[in-house]
């Protein structure tokens, strides 16, 4: 346990995790429209068997095997491109849909133990545009007693809507009744085709954001999935050219039912960096930030377990779980009937962690409001991330560093208030204990400038190994120990904790910026290579073997008076 000053409050580090490690908390996330749909046609409702594309769907699924899995890419296109039977689009007012919002709530009832392990009443609300990816995960503070005196919002008209402003409205009449607390994390934008950080209100013929929009989505979102299994979402190596690590686990192969293929006009609407220069943008034209959010990762498998780990990775699907196969299944294809997507491009992350009092559902959710947190794309590494304006080196030396962060200075998803000088930003990464040694951690910088121009910056502020920037202001790479044969890596190199008080040295007091830290791991083997040492494969050139592993914190923003 931390001590935090100021009003004094025990402070402890929560994952949403499994593996080689117990959960602190977790959240079933069952999609909204459709509720109940899945049980009835893998069971043969009469209803659904009274339809022919119910029959259809029912037979592939008990099928099994790949006929299962088509037909579940099938089922998702079907609804994203409004092609689905209303005898399968189930809404509020269906009892099946009622009876498994009842049995979620139930099981969040049941499971949630307060300072062991911490269950949340959630949902998804799945609006998908034509294809585009702009689901929701909802999030209950509550439970039975006010999550059970309604049922999930969908995006079917007339009872829902596809709309966000729409799920705010009813987030807000949600409270208003019940007099409970509720947030929405969208997921992770890069299947968004631009949607996701619009700087227009496509829900309305394009027309511009105004305040209202501004602050009532930095309400009700005040975190953004950063990584999931469906690709990371930091950054993309096209708006991020000068940074080495952009391009990881990128994914560009277009909208979720791959509909629409991509374009490099759509990227600035899908990223976490970019959508967060935007909010800067924006925020000076409308006087309220709307994409001021916290970092956060998910898994977002549909296979019933959490397996973030390389050496214990089982897939979205159940179709894809450990094969000599899976790797090169087509997970997507174009309309021509060209690959889109191959299952060897899905990832293992990610996690939340949450920086709370202590493990119950308000101390959790309220960490989450204030958006104390950091996304990892696996490792259960430990972060903490300060600003302020009076941090000095020898405060990274001390071993009651989240007592000296909250005492000079504001948190992870907090805001620097006024000072003097050039702010400073107090550090710390520990290691995974049964993880990789860190090779770096980074602070990037957004800005934007007297033109505005959307600016970013990648510092290197500690590193391990005694490695120098170069003449280029490069740090060399760190090296590998991974030996793919086993595989397995060691930690001969690296550093099992970094940290560093670091001074922008090109703060201009005039301009709106946002800080966050990337922790960057030492290279290990992908689950990839695990696959192909267990079943004795020779994979394409193509699909990765090593990957680096990080941790996203949220931002920390200054905003001038």
């Amino acid at each position: 346990m931390l001590i935090r000053p100021g009003p004094l409050r025990r402070s402890t580090l929560l994952h949403h995790a499994r593996g080689h490690y117990p959960l602190d908390f977790y959240m079933i996330t069952d999609h909204s429209d459709g509720m109940g749909a899945i049980t009835d046609i893998i069971g043969g409702a009469p209803n659904i068997m009274a339809d022919e594309q119910g029959r259809y769907f029912h037979d592939a699924f008990n099928q099994g095997g790949e006929a299962a899995q088509k037909a579940a890419f099938e089922l998702t296109s079907a609804f994203g491109q409004g092609q689905i039977s209303p005898a399968l689009n189930y809404q509020p007012g269906n009892p099946a849909y009622k009876r498994v919002w009842d049995d979620i709530v139930a099981a969040a009832e049941e499971f949630d133990n307060p300072g062991t392990f911490t269950t949340f009443v959630a949902f998804e609300w799945t609006s998908l545009v034509a294809g585009n990816n702009l689901h929701r995960n909802v999030i209950f503070r509550d439970g039975a007693e006010r999550a059970g005196q309604i049922v999930p919002y969908t995006t079917t008209p007339p009872l829902g809507s596809p709309d966000p402003r729409d799920l705010w409205t009813w987030l807000q009449n949600y409270e208003d009744k019940t007099g409970g607390d509720v947030m929405a994390i969208p997921h992770n934008g890069n299947l968004s085709n631009g949607m996701m950080f619009a700087l227009q209100d496509d829900f309305a013929d394009g027309r511009s954001l105004d305040a209202d929009y501004a602050a009532t989505r930095q309400k009700w979102e005040r975190l953004y999935e950063a990584t999931q299994i469906k690709g990371d979402g930091e950054s993309h190596p096209f708006l991020s050219p000068d940074d080495a690590f952009a391009d990881f686990e990128t994914w560009d192969y277009g909208n979720l039912d791959a509909t629409v293929t991509k374009t490099q006009e759509m990227l600035p609407g899908e990223y976490a960096r970019s959508g967060l220069q935007r909010g800067l943008l924006l925020g000076a034209e409308l006087g309220v930030n709307p994409f001021k959010f916290g970092l956060v990762g998910a898994s977002d498998n549909h296979i019933g377990l959490t397996t973030p780990d390389n050496d214990n990775f089982f897939g979205k699907f159940a179709a894809y779980e450990p094969s000599p196969e899976r790797s090169q299944h087509v997970s997507k294809t174009y309309a021509d009937g060209a690959p889109a997507l191959y299952s060897w491009q899905y990832i293992t992350s990610g996690l939340t962690a949450v920086w709370a009092e202590e493990n119950t559902r308000s101390a959790i959710f309220d960490a989450m409001e204030r958006r104390e947190v950091y996304a990892t794309t696996g490792p259960r590494m430990r972060v903490r991330f300060f600003g302020g304006w009076d941090f000095e080196h020898t405060d990274a030396l001390g071993r009651t560093l989240a007592v000296t962060g909250y005492a000079k200075g504001v948190p992870m998803g907090g805001d620097l208030p006024a000072g003097e000088g050039a702010p400073s930003f107090l550090v710390y990464a520990l290691r995974d204990p049964m993880g990789a040694n860190l090779d770096r951690i980074q602070i990037i910088k957004g800005w934007i400038d007297a033109g505005g121009t959307p600016r970013e910056k990648v510092h290197d502020v500690a590193w391990s190994d005694g490695r120098r920037i170069d003449e280029a202001g490069e740090l060399p790479p760190v090296g590998s120990t991974v030996d793919l044969s086993v595989p397995t890596w060691v930690n001969t190199i690296g550093a099992a904790e970094l940290g560093t008080v670091w001074t922008d040295p090109d703060f201009d007091p005039t301009l709106s910026a946002f800080y966050y830290a990337r922790v960057i791991e030492i290279p290990t083997p992908r689950w990839t290579a695990y696959d192909a040492v267990k079943f004795d494969l020779e994979l394409p050139a193509d699909v990765p073997l090593i990957t680096q592993e990080r941790a996203y914190t949220s931002p920390i923003w200054y905003t001038p008076d």
